[in-house]
């Protein structure tokens, strides 16, 4: 929507500057605030000379006063610092596009009771090709439900602090789903030592952490003879900061609600 006011939080960060460069490329939508931690490098300078592109925004420490302003705060941060920023967001009747992963039970609980009160876009993947992927695996997995097994691969950076991925979990929730079990007791997240024979309805998942991959995600369905791969490599963050954007025009003209990047893509 024209003139869509977004905060950034986690501004000077990977994804931060990625999220800042697509707003002031977009042209429709607006940067009002750009939000860091204390004792960042980044404070008081502009936002937008992070990326090359000075927009008279300085990267502030004032959370409250930041997310106020805008219409849909953007979070790709970490899961205690996004249930702070939630709930400013929810005192203010403020959007929220939630990208952070890593939330235990009692995070998403506090996300879903927030959407009951504001709108929130929560996925672990923004990317509309990640977003095409889950749905490949479904109509996939319907097909090769039966002598086939299904192992899940993913690959990223050094500095990523939780594992599997947001986005690896996801689809082997839908894996899961498709095959009608429920995945907190079909999922095998380490193979060590003498481990017996593969029970063929689990789901298997395996990481890797190195360097700077950006994010590789794999789904292999094994069988006789053959093996079927799925598989998205992203190559920059660049589409999970579209992404998100696509997400937080998704959610203007909505007060409230819990949706992901299916919903925003009309996949559903």
């Amino acid at each position: 929507m024209s003139g869509m006011k977004i905060a950034v939080v986690g501004a000077s960060g990977r994804m931060g500057r990625m999220i800042i460069e697509s707003i002031l490329q977009d042209g429709e939508a607006t940067l009002v605030s750009a939000i860091e931690q204390p004792g960042t490098g980044a404070i008081g300078k502009d936002a937008g000379e992070l990326v090359g592109t000075p927009c008279g925004v300085p990267v502030s420490i004032d959370a409250e006063a930041g997310i106020a302003q805008a219409d849909c705060l953007i979070d790709f941060t970490r899961p205690e610092g996004t249930l702070e920023h939630l709930a400013i967001c929810r005192r203010h009747k403020v959007a929220i596009v939630i990208g952070t992963t890593g939330f235990n039970d009692e995070g998403k609980k506090a996300i879903a009771d927030a959407a009951l009160e504001i709108p929130v876009v929560f996925a672990p993947n923004m990317s509309v090709g990640v977003n095409a992927v889950f749905k490949l695996l479904d109509t996939a997995t319907r097909i090769l439900a039966e002598g086939y097994d299904i192992e899940i691969v993913e690959a990223h950076h050094k500095h990523k602090i939780d594992a599997p991925s947001g986005t690896a979990l996801r689809m082997g929730e839908v894996v899961a789903r498709a095959l009608g079990r429920d995945l907190k007791t079909s999922a095998v997240y380490g193979r060590e030592g003498v481990t017996g024979e593969r029970d063929p309805a689990t789901i298997g998942f395996a990481t890797v952490r190195g360097g700077d991959i950006v994010g590789d995600h794999t789904v292999m369905y094994c069988g006789t003879g053959e093996r079927v791969e799925i598989s998205h490599k992203a190559g920059s963050r660049m589409p999970y900061a579209l992404g998100s954007l696509r997400a937080a025009r998704f959610l203007a003209d909505k007060t409230s609600g819990l949706f992901d990047m299916q919903d925003v893509l009309g996949l559903r």
